[in-house]
């Protein structure tokens, strides 16, 4: 989505556009089967928003191709993006490679993906309205998902596979105060139950709850290796840039989820490749 929506300012703007996508179009929130947090697309599935992000930024001229890109190297010309399938030179380079989100490892947990089992309490919470979920998790993303259903649904389970949380001393006592969060420690989860959508878990101590939805809040994974002899990564991964979208690299930018930053989302994701895709061309006027 990130890289996509790049590509749109930076063509506007006048330059020529390639899109190196290492899987299908738009990225991870092509695999959601319902957004309703974006601004002016009251419901729209996430396959459906990355296609028209992708028809909007290859009318305007921008070219996509698939590739893994392995390595980014800085040259005297610019840059060259190696890829399995061959090399691609460019003037200046906007990172958006994204994260994915850390899985369970459940059976058949990629199988009720949207049925009942999300990543987001933001972006799914508001379908569980009134109804049972259960978080699962110990840092400060899974206490703070939990928080913010209890306001939402009417009861969340917070399963941890150990006694204590990591997340910060705060947020644990939050949690413990709000009557309709129920702790379940230690534990994990063993099986997902329900046929065509989720209706409860197996647990790990031997106990089965009836559930409509389940969040997974164990971490996001960034994958950034590929770009760690321009940028410099945080300790999870993650490149350290601050609002401005710039690296420690002159013409390298980033954009998106796989920037260091609280939150992660569509919105957040727009203004990034905003400010970076805007960056980048005034790096290159400063060369026209």
């Amino acid at each position: 989505m990130a890289g996509l929506t790049s590509a749109i300012y930076a063509v506007r703007a006048g330059r020529s556009v390639l899109v190196l996508e290492r899987e299908g179009i738009g990225g991870q929130i092509a695999t959601s089967p319902k957004v309703e947090n974006y601004p002016a697309a009251a419901s729209i599935s996430g396959a459906e928003l990355s296609d028209r992000l992708f028809e909007q930024a290859t009318s305007l001229g921008a070219e996509l191709d698939f590739g893994d890109v392995t390595s980014v190297e800085k040259t005297e010309t610019g840059f060259v993006a190696h890829t399995e399938d061959g090399d691609f030179e460019a003037r200046s380079v906007i990172i958006a490679s994204g994260v994915h989100h850390r899985k369970l490892g459940t059976p058949r947990e990629e199988e009720l993906f949207g049925r009942g089992v999300s990543y987001c309490a933001v972006c799914d919470g508001a379908f569980y309205k009134g109804k049972r979920v259960a978080v699962v998790g110990g840092g400060n993303t899974a206490l703070s998902a939990a928080v913010f259903l209890a306001g939402i649904c009417a009861e969340v389970t917070l399963i941890h596979r150990r006694d204590e949380f990591r997340a910060e001393r705060y947020l644990v006592e939050q949690v413990k105060k709000l009557e309709n969060v129920r702790i379940v420690t230690p534990a994990t989860v063993e099986e997902l139950l329900g046929e065509d959508k989720l209706s409860g878990l197996r647990l790990s101590n031997g106990e089965e709850l009836a559930l409509d939805g389940l969040f997974v809040c164990i971490g996001k994974v960034p994958d950034n290796a590929a770009f760690s002899a321009l940028v410099d990564l945080t300790e999870d991964g993650f490149i350290d840039a601050g609002e401005d979208c710039h690296t420690r690299t002159e013409g390298v930018f980033v954009a998106g989820d796989c920037r260091k930053k609280e939150v992660r989302q569509l919105t957040t994701a727009a203004a990034d490749v905003c400010v970076a895709a805007l960056g980048a061309c005034d790096y290159l006027n400063r060369f026209s």
